[in-house]
């Protein structure tokens, strides 16, 4: 009788997952160069009322930080070696 009330209990719109189909249509929309970012930035911040969305967009943001030092790590390295040889 008690799993019968967890199955069918509704689940609130801030918590409702997010389809396979829907991270394939972030992930386009969060792949186009300035707007993407903008989408990133305001869904990580709290436009959207849906957690997954949000910590999905947060994740997405993490993503791009480490890249960013990742290259500009790569680059000094470069600009270093160059001026040591």
């Amino acid at each position: 009788m008690e799993n019968e009330n967890i199955v069918n209990s509704p689940i609130p719109s801030k918590y409702k997952p997010i389809s396979a189909w829907g991270y394939v249509g972030y992930q386009l929309l969060f792949s186009i160069p300035l707007i993407g970012f903008i989408f990133v930035l305001v869904f990580a911040l709290g436009g959207t009322n849906n957690e997954n969305l949000k910590n999905y967009s947060r994740s997405y943001f993490c993503w791009w930080i480490c890249i960013l030092f990742w290259r500009l790590k790569t680059i000094f390295l470069i600009v270093f070696l160059l001026q040591i040889s």
